[in-house]
């Protein structure tokens, strides 16, 4: 298996601004590690101070592993047995501050590597919209793209750091949750292509308001190089207020006409959506094994992103049809009784939540609809009077029954009942209680639409209603 460049440790000393005081400088090591758990025999572990842990606390262990090299705080420097290690051939570069060190890495090593880079932000669809441009420039190219949600300071780095020779591509997610997190990111990656899925309330807390998160999003742009090309959102009106200010070349998509990537004729059914993807080059049908309009917004992002890296319509096609969808977002669940069940608990914000009601309602047709919802997150200030929104809408779109937990339950009861829900269809309560109360009430036929933010854990109501109504997980009877 092909390593990534190796690592001379004159040439992380020099990568990170830092200082070599242990150790020799033509020291190699194969790659960079800040877990402990998981270091290989030639990597380089560099200390990372963070919330919980302190990486310094593991390096005693680590060296007597076998582990010949760390990077370490300035700080802290005095703590450590340094005059041990320049005996012992242990390499030690100290340095201002760790996480920033792992970032100046990930900048050096991403100038020294070969592939062009894709960087993914926006208020929603990151993760989907990763997953589908990495699949569409699999299609042609060896790509590398982020895994799991690693998008803040020390995940996307680390992605980074795996570049290899024979990577063409790669993708990489940048989350934020205040403002100047998305210019550090940007910084390092230094991306090819920025592309800014949309811009709507979330990360309130952090940015302040609606206008904050477009110019928090807005730095990828002001950061990026000017010969980059953006990739911008023609149906969100805070895109577009960064497209007209925006220096470098932009690509649009969206379903207005003047989207350059946009989608027609769209026909959204059960755990698939078809509609026509029109390119500057091409046009031509494409099925999505997943619904919701939001998730077509997703594929064409992930579609300019593939006009743009010279990819034929019929790689894109092949790329977005090989999509699917991740844990945790739009997955469906058929169960006993012709209940349908969708699991869309992996994170929420108001937007996301209104796509995700507007996808239950367009699917379940005259059946009934049911919500359980849970708290969105991060969204300070304005929290009470968008959770009451997001009732209101709920009592607005033919909505059976809404089941609501967390902090800001009630206000989402309110919400509600002011928009016209009869107040027996609203239960507020513990998750436990709203399962319990949602399985006897059940009827034949039924759809159901779990989500809430990540730190509400909704996955514990799918997999206990899964466990009520499946069959299959059912004990067998003595």
């Amino acid at each position: 298996m092909t390593v990534a460049a190796p690592w001379r440790a004159v040439q992380i000393a020099e990568a990170t601004a830092g200082r070599l005081v242990a150790g020799k400088p033509e020291q190699r090591f194969n790659g960079i590690a800040i877990d402990s758990r998981t270091i290989k025999a030639d990597d380089i572990f560099v200390a990372i101070r963070g919330e919980t842990h302190d990486g310094h606390t593991f390096i005693a262990d680590i060296i007597s592993r076998g582990i010949k090299g760390a990077v370490v705080s300035q700080l802290l420097l005095k703590k450590l047995p340094v005059d041990q290690w320049q005996a012992s051939g242990i390499v030690c570069i100290a340095v201002d501050e760790t996480t920033a060190a792992l970032g100046k890495l990930a900048a050096y090593h991403r100038r020294r590597a070969h592939a062009s880079v894709v960087a993914i932000t926006g208020s929603n669809g990151k993760t989907t919209t990763r997953k589908m441009t990495a699949a569409v420039l699999a299609s042609k190219f060896k790509t590398l793209a982020t895994k799991g949600n690693l998008n803040n300071e020390i995940g996307m780095p680390l992605t980074l750091l795996n570049l290899k020779p024979e990577h063409q591509w790669s993708v990489v997610e940048l989350g934020m949750n205040h403002p100047g997190e998305i210019a550090r990111l940007t910084a390092i990656c230094q991306p090819d292509i920025g592309v800014i899925t949309n811009i709507g309330p979330a990360h309130l807390e952090g940015v302040g308001s609606i206008e904050g998160v477009r110019d928090a999003k807005g730095e990828l742009l002001e950061v990026m190089s000017s010969k980059a090309t953006a990739v911008l959102n023609a149906d969100n009106p805070y895109s577009v207020q960064l497209a007209e200010g925006c220096r470098q070349p932009t690509v649009r998509f969206g379903q207005t006409k003047d989207a350059q990537v946009r989608a027609e004729s769209i026909d959204m059914q059960l755990e698939q959506t078809e509609f026509q993807l029109v390119l500057p080059s091409a046009t031509f049908k494409l099925c999505l094994k997943t619904p919701g309009i939001f998730m077509v917004q997703n594929a064409l992002a992930a579609a300019a992103v593939g006009f743009l890296a010279g990819l034929t319509a019929d790689n894109i096609k092949a790329g977005l049809e090989s999509f699917q969808p991740v844990h945790g977002r739009l997955n469906f669940h058929k169960l006993a009784n012709d209940l349908t069940l969708i699991d869309d608990s992996y994170n929420a914000n108001p937007e996301s939540v209104q796509g995700a009601i507007q996808t239950l309602v367009a699917l379940k047709q005259r059946h009934r609809g049911i919500c359980v919802l849970g708290d969105m997150l991060e969204l300070g200030a304005h929290a009470d009077y968008l959770h009451r929104h997001i009732g209101s809408t709920v009592a607005q779109q033919s909505i059976d029954r809404l089941y609501v937990t967390g902090n800001f339950a009630d206000a989402m009861a309110a919400g509600a009942r002011e928009g016209g829900m009869a107040a027996n269809s609203i239960i507020v309560g513990s998750k436990s209680e709203l399962v319990n109360a949602l399985v006897s009430e059940l009827q034949s036929h039924d759809w159901i639409l779990v989500k809430g933010s990540r730190g509400m854990r909704m996955e514990t109501i799918v997999e206990e209603i899964i466990n009520w109504l499946e069959p299959s997980n059912k004990p067998s009877a003595p």
